[in-house]
C-alpha cells in the first residue's frame, strides 16, 4: 500500500476547518479498510497566512489525530505558493499526493477514483468539474471564454480543472524543477506529460466561510496565465501595429492627393477620432508589453516563491534542521584534531623508543 498525503491550502478557514477533518476521517478510514493507502497516510493542511485562528485549529487537530499535519508560511504568499509549499513538502513524505480546497465544494468521494487511476499507472489525475450549475451565469461564461481563449493562445489546459488532482512523487519531482516565480500551476502541470487520466465529479457549494477569489482577484489571476504560458499578445500588437502603418499609409495618400487636387476639407472631428484612437490602441499596447517586462523582472529577481515558518512534520524545527549540518561539521572537526593529536602523541612514543634502543 502507497503513501498518500492530502494537500489543502487554507486562508482564514476556521469556520470550515473542523467539518473538512471530519469528512477526511472517514474516507481515511475507510481507504484503510479497503487497503488501499497505508497506515502512514496524512493530511497537510497549509497556512496561508491566515489572520483568523486557521493555524491553532490546525495545532488542536494534529495533536488530537497524528494523521493531520500543518505547515505555516511565514506570510500571506497566495493560493498557488501556498500549493506548491505543501507539494514539496508532501512529496518528501508521500508516493502519491492529492491537493484539494478546504472549503469541501471538492467531492472527496472521488478520491476513490484518483487512487484507482493511480493503482492503474497513471502519474497525474485530474479532477474535472462535470457541470457547473451551482454557479453564476457571469462566472459560467467568463470561465467558459477563459479556457477557449488559452487554447487559442495555445496554451495546453484542462477545461474545467482547478486545483484538484492526484500526481505521484515521479510527477511532483518533475515539477520541482520548474522554478518560474509567476506560478500557474493548472497550466505547468500538463507541461510535464506521462500517463493522465480525469475524473469528473460534482463541484458543492462552500460549506462556510467566504469565497477567497473575488472577481478582482479571479481576473488577475486569468490574466497572470495568459501572460505567463503564451506571447501571442506580443505577436497580436506586432500584427496591429502593422496594420495601423499600412492604414496610415493609405491615409497618407489620401491626404496628399486630396491636396493636390483642391479637395482641402476641414476635418477637426476626424483628426481628433483618429489622434484618441491610435492614442488608445498605444496606452493599450504598452500595457500588454509592460506586464511581460513585470514578469521578467519578477523571475530574474528569483526571490523565493515562499518562506516556510514551521510545520508539525518536524517538530525539532526548522531551524534547528538547518544548523544540524553545521553541528556536525563542528563535531567532525573535533573528531580529526582528536584522531590527528593521538596520531601525533603515537608517532612521539614511537620515536622516544628507537632512542631508547
Amino acid at each position: 500500500m502507497d503513501i498518500l498525503y492530502m494537500v489543502i491550502p487554507c486562508y482564514n478557514e476556521e469556520e470550515v476547518l473542523g467539518e473538512t477533518s471530519r469528512r477526511l476521517t472517514d474516507k481515511f478510514q475507510a481507504l484503510l479498510a479497503a487497503e488501499k493507502i497505508s497506515p502512514q497516510s496524512r493530511v497537510l493542511y497549509v497556512d496561508d497566512g491566515s489572520r483568523d485562528g486557521t493555524w491553532e485549529i490546525i495545532l488542536r487537530q494534529h495533536r488530537e489525530n497524528p494523521m493531520f499535519q500543518g505547515l505555516k508560511l511565514s506570510r500571506n504568499k497566495g493560493h498557488q505558493n501556498a500549493l506548491l509549499a505543501g507539494l514539496m513538502l508532501a512529496k518528501e513524505h508521500a508516493d502519491m499526493v492529492i491537493s484539494m480546497d478546504a472549503d469541501l465544494q471538492d467531492d472527496i468521494g472521488a478520491i476513490d477514483a484518483f487512487i484507482d487511476r493511480y493503482y492503474n499507472g497513471c502519474e497525474i489525475v485530474y479532477g474535472v468539474r462535470n457541470r457547473r450549475d451551482t454557479d453564476t451565469f457571469f462566472k459560467r461564461t467568463s470561465a467558459s471564454m477563459f479556457y477557449k481563449f488559452m487554447r487559442f493562445l495555445g496554451v495546453d489546459i484542462i477545461d474545467n480543472h482547478a486545483d484538484y488532482r492526484l500526481m505521484s512523487k515521479r510527477a511532483l519531482d518533475e515539477l520541482a524543477n520548474f522554478q518560474e516565480v509567476n506560478l500557474f500551476l493548472r497550466g505547468i502541470i500538463p507541461l510535464l506529460g506521462f500517463k493522465t487520466d480525469i475524473v469528473y465529479y460534482e463541484r458543492q457549494e462552500r460549506f462556510a466561510g467566504t469565497s477567497k477569489y473575488p472577481f478582482k482577484k479571479m481576473m488577475s489571476f486569468a490574466f497572470d496565465g495568459i501572460t505567463s504560458f503564451s506571447v501571442r499578445p506580443i505577436k497580436f500588437i506586432t500584427g496591429l501595429g502593422i496594420l495601423i502603418a499600412a492604414v496610415s499609409i493609405i491615409v497618407l495618400v489620401y491626404t496628399l492627393f486630396v491636396k493636390i487636387f483642391g479637395f482641402t476639407v476641414p476635418g477637426w472631428t476626424a483628426t481628433i477620432g483618429s489622434i484618441w484612437l491610435i492614442g488608445g490602441i498605444n496606452l493599450l499596447c504598452l500595457g500588454i508589453i509592460g506586464e511581460y517586462i513585470g514578469k521578467i523582472y519578477k523571475e530574474v529577481k528569483a526571490r523565493p516563491k515562499y518562506i516556510v515558518e514551521t510545520d508539525t512534520l518536524h517538530p525539532e524545527g526548522r531551524h534547528h534542521r538547518a544548523a544540524a549540518p553545521s553541528d556536525s561539521i563542528a563535531d567532525s572537526s573535533e573528531r580529526d584534531r582528536s584522531a590527528s593529536s593521538e596520531q601525533t602523541e603515537n608517532a612521539s612514543q614511537q620515536n622516544r623508543r628507537k632512542r631508547r634502543k
